[in-house]
């Protein structure tokens, strides 16, 4: 991805915006404006399981599996540069993560400050306020190495829009490519029946780049657009629910990706555990999550038929997909020739 000039530079901006700021967090050590704990916020869901996907790729993030593996692959120029790159980027990912949780606690000047912005979950409410107490925050520790407020909002104003601008780009282009394999798959099992070529004449424009881009970009514009009912406000994006949903789903990547990884190790002969438990875990709490936000989608003021479908066939492709694993952990393993080959050798 970041080999695109446009994604390079905003890195560039993005790593510099980081740099400034845990700079001047340390240079201004101020105090935690939050309060340690908050059981009970007003209108919050429950703690359980919703904590662990909330900042959905600070800790574990299913999005880079996703992208590491259909895109980063085929960009290496040799196997041993997946650790850096990949553990490199996920560090920088965590380091992101802990910046805006810092931002939203130690970066306010007094908890009265805090409390206009989390006082109650309806008062952290909307996209907008998120975005400004991300920005208010940062820039309060960039101002600490002397820099003016102006310049500072503006600088992570930047960070904002341009990490935001490299991860759309990202996903439209994820995107086009699971709309050409898909085309493909399909096209396949078309070949197998007795009339191919009507078939293959109409999925054959949409394995075309062009009208691949144009699909996802569509399908992002129709959502971005799309509005769902609200309780106090009567319309609201439904941005703002699939961001719920967006966590859910992408911790259950990260989940599938571990128990890929669990796979390779059984594989190679080599412990399970240490990535089986934390997969296993992952893939647990966010399926209970997944439930609550089909129940929100079914009945309630922010029901929706179409939140309901899109999440139903996450579900059921993610479940699907952990069947796929334990068959295949259940599967005998047979050694390879190319396996006794390395081990003779």
């Amino acid at each position: 991805t970041l080999l695109q000039s446009r994604d390079f530079l905003n890195s560039l901006l993005l790593y510099l915006g980081l740099g400034l700021a845990y700079v001047g967090l340390f240079v201004g050590n101020p105090s935690f404006a939050a309060p340690a704990f908050a059981p009970h916020p007003e209108g919050a869901p429950s703690i359980i399981p919703f904590v662990f996907f909330f900042i959905a790729c600070g800790a574990a993030s299913g999005f880079h599996g996703l992208v590491t593996s259909g895109t980063t692959a085929k960009q290496l120029d040799r196997e041993p540069h997946a650790r850096p790159i990949g553990y490199g980027g996920m560090v920088a990912e965590s380091l992101l993560g802990l910046l805006a949780t810092l931002a939203c606690t130690a970066g306010f000047s007094s908890s009265e400050v805090w409390h206009q912005h989390y006082g109650s979950w309806r008062s952290a409410d909307g996209l907008t306020t998120k975005i400004d107490a991300f920005i208010q925050g940062t820039t309060s520790f960039i101002v600490n190495l002397g820099v003016s407020e102006e310049l500072s909002s503006a600088l992570v104003a930047m960070v904002v829009v341009s990490f935001a601008l490299t991860t759309l780009d990202s996903a439209t282009r994820l995107l086009r490519f699971n709309i050409e394999e898909i085309s493909t798959t399909v096209a396949s099992l078309f070949t197998k029946t007795a009339r191919p070529s009507k078939a293959l004449d109409l999925l054959s424009p949409t394995r075309s780049r062009y009208v691949s881009s144009a699909l996802a970009a569509a399908a992002i514009a129709f959502f971005a657009f799309y509005e769902i009912g609200d309780e106090s406000t009567g319309k609201r994006p439904a941005a703002l629910a699939l961001w719920r949903l967006f966590g859910t789903t992408n911790q259950l990547l990260a989940g599938l990706t571990l128990l890929l990884v669990t796979l390779y190790l059984r594989h190679r002969k080599w412990p399970i555990w240490p990535v089986a438990i934390p997969g296993l875990f992952m893939m647990g709490s966010t399926t209970v999550a997944m439930v609550g936000n089909l129940a929100s989608f079914a009945s309630g003021p922010s029901s929706d038929p179409l939140l309901l479908v899109v999440g139903s066939i996450l579900a059921g492709l993610a479940l699907w997909l952990v069947v796929e694993a334990a068959l295949s952990l259940r599967k005998p393993r047979h050694t390879s020739s190319v396996e006794v080959f390395v081990e003779q050798t």
